[in-house]
């Protein structure tokens, strides 16, 4: 009699583990599905977040900055080894882009040199945009002497030419990656400030801003908390067109032969030495002016997307 109890005990015993296991089985396969269902929103938001001509800005900023990281890493050749005796030559299977005035690659001469175009220039936009930003908001938070010290200091240094400026620096001090980033940042900073300190002095005006002052918060508070976040969008545009100017100075400095010093070249540099391949539509020529335009116009179609962006979102707030 003890034993079909038994025996059914011991059915219940081992089917338990079974039922239970099974949800775990068939819940495995939808951690995958959940993952490509999240990868699929961001991607979504993303394009959302931008215009087709800001993506394809995106796109070619994205690039060019990759190439700046890995170009030297994946270049066919060393960037200044003489690879072809056959000098500007044309477009080919060992040399894509052809060959410069020496014979040398030009692919590789490109990603060499982006590491030179992109770094500076991207260097020099941000120290031009961050001592520019502290000093606006410096002015725009202290008192009236404060701020009229700093904007008279600003408007000479903005009156001086940036090309001229760079020049006469350089000439008097050399040229150097160091001098050409403290050169490019120098010509700029007056841009940045005075942009900044309008944001700020027009945000210091509204009604939040008033509302922290008569908490007794302090000045940095204030503009670090209060009018630092709401002008990003504004100096983030600012920065995309620094960012254009200065690689489009930097690229005439090396072009006059005042910029990046052989053995290493930039863009600019690459133009002025293959310059006697111009009359015969050389590609040592036009792929570096190409590289160029591309870079700026990319820059331009993303910045003009963040800044649209920020004025529906500013406008959507009131």
């Amino acid at each position: 009699m003890n034993r079909p109890a038994t025996s059914h005990a011991t059915t219940v015993l081992y089917a338990a583990p079974d039922d239970e296991a099974r949800p775990c089985a068939d819940a495995a396969p939808e951690a995958p599905v959940e993952a490509a269902i999240v990868r699929r929103g961001a991607l979504r938001r993303l394009v959302n977040r931008f215009s087709t001509l800001g993506l394809i800005g995106l796109v070619i900023v994205v690039f060019w900055l990759g190439v700046a990281f890995i170009g030297p890493l994946v270049a066919p050749y060393k960037g200044g080894a003489v690879t072809s005796t056959e000098i500007f030559g044309l477009y080919s299977a060992a040399h894509p882009l052809g060959t410069d005035y020496l014979g040398r690659d030009m692919l590789s001469r490109v990603l060499y040199g982006t590491q030179y175009t992109v770094g500076l220039a991207l260097a020099s936009t941000l120290l031009a945009s961050c001592i520019g930003t502290f000093f606006g908001l410096l002015a725009a938070v202290s008192g009236r002497w404060v701020d009229e010290t700093l904007s008279r200091l600003f408007d000479a240094l903005i009156s001086i030419p940036s090309k001229v400026l760079a020049l006469v620096v350089i000439a008097a001090f050399g040229s150097s990656v160091p001098m050409l980033i403290m050169v490019a940042a120098l010509a700029y900073i007056p841009g940045a400030f005075r942009i900044s300190r309008s944001l700020a002095v027009n945000l210091m005006t509204l009604e939040y801003v008033q509302v922290a002052k008569a908490r007794g918060e302090g000045l940095f508070y204030i503009a670090r908390v209060e009018v630092l976040p709401n002008m990003i969008h504004p100096m983030l545009a600012d920065f995309g067109l620094r960012f254009v100017f200065i690689v489009l100075l930097l690229s005439g400095l090396s072009f006059l032969g005042l910029g990046v010093q052989p053995p290493n070249a930039d863009w600019g540099s690459l133009v002025r030495e293959n310059i006697g391949g111009l009359a015969e539509g050389a590609p040592a020529v036009l792929m570096p002016a190409v590289a160029i335009a591309t870079l700026t116009i990319g820059v331009n179609l993303l910045i003009d997307s963040l800044r649209r962006r920020g004025a529906r979102a500013h406008g959507g707030g009131k």
